[in-house]
């Protein structure tokens, strides 16, 4: 299939490089490729450089592309391997997520010493999140609990928590079983009370739209069903927000030829929350995903994004 050496763009997290890692296997079994037919080409981007203050303050969702963007428009990488719930809503001209691979598991994780559950930590606990999402729903569920940020790779912040300097954290329950890290999960939680990121658990593929030949590269490892997930959830960020500045949650579950999208969307402090649920053929994805988008701006108003 491939007569040319194949650059894969990531960042260079453990989980990026697992990610990264994961399509390389994929595209090798899938054509029969060697190894030595792939180059992984690591790119330090904007966002894991700031550490020091929240993505929402310093640019959003972006920091972690711009730079491999660039590197892709420049013709240095073939392909980028991204963590979907990072991508913003609009991509540069010319480029678009072109495949996605089968998705994890979208729930959330808890992680404790102190407790089995977030209902459980005592009161007045501190819990680590850079999450703005995150940071609503335990101040809706735990009005009493301190959130403080919490930025850093997997290992970075199970250190911090290990040192002791959070009670607990959430995390994204896909990132540690794709680094084996299982066993740090003290417990679940449960969509119905605490609503996924947009992409949670989703590896996306960028590459360049008028490139045939990645896009031949690419089709046999893509996941329709993801697909359609992706596109509702996305095209409902795109209607309320599409940067860090909201929490936002979504979630889009296939069934056959059906698709059923649930969003919600919060006050940062928690004191006031908007849900909806939309659901229709997975062929309409997008246009689910937008109504469902219009519809629950509609229901909270034309303050609440804004203040």
């Amino acid at each position: 299939m491939a007569s040319k050496l194949i650059r894969i763009g990531t960042r260079g997290s453990a989980l990026a490089l697992a990610q990264a890692h994961e399509t390389r296997s994929r595209l090798m079994a899938a054509h029969d490729l060697p190894e030595e037919a792939f180059e992984i080409v690591v790119i330090k981007t904007s966002g894991d450089q700031i550490q020091d203050r929240p993505l929402s303050e310093a640019g959003g969702k972006g920091l972690f592309t711009k730079e491999i963007e660039e590197a892709m428009l420049d013709g240095r990488i073939d392909l980028a391997v991204h963590s979907s719930k990072d991508m913003p809503t609009v991509l540069p001209d010319g480029l678009g997520l072109t495949a996605f691979l089968p998705r994890e598991d979208v729930r959330d994780a808890f992680l404790s010493p102190k407790a089995r559950t977030l209902t459980e930590l005592p009161h007045g606990a501190v819990v680590g999140s850079s999450s703005l999402r995150r940071q609503a729903m335990i101040k809706r569920l735990r009005p009493d609990i301190e959130v403080v940020m919490y930025r850093g790779n997997l290992q970075t912040r199970l250190k911090k928590l290990e040192e002791g300097q959070v009670d607990a954290t959430l995390l994204a329950y896909a990132g540690l079983r794709r680094l084996g890290l299982e066993e740090h999960v003290t417990s679940l939680l449960d969509t119905d009370d605490f609503l996924p990121a947009v992409g949670q658990g989703a590896i996306g593929i960028e590459s360049r739209l008028d490139d045939a030949e990645t896009l031949a590269l690419l089709a046999p490892i893509h996941d329709a069903d993801t697909q359609f997930r992706l596109d509702a959830e996305r095209a409902f960020l795109a209607v309320l927000d599409g940067s860090c500045r909201t929490p936002i949650g979504g979630l889009a579950t296939v069934e056959g030829d059906k698709l059923h999208f649930r969003g919600k969307i919060l006050k940062p402090d928690g004191s006031e929350v908007h849900e909806i649920s939309r659901e229709g053929f997975t062929s309409d994805a997008l246009l689910i995903g937008r109504e469902a988008g219009l519809a629950l701006k509609d229901l909270a108003g034309p303050n609440f994004l804004a203040g």
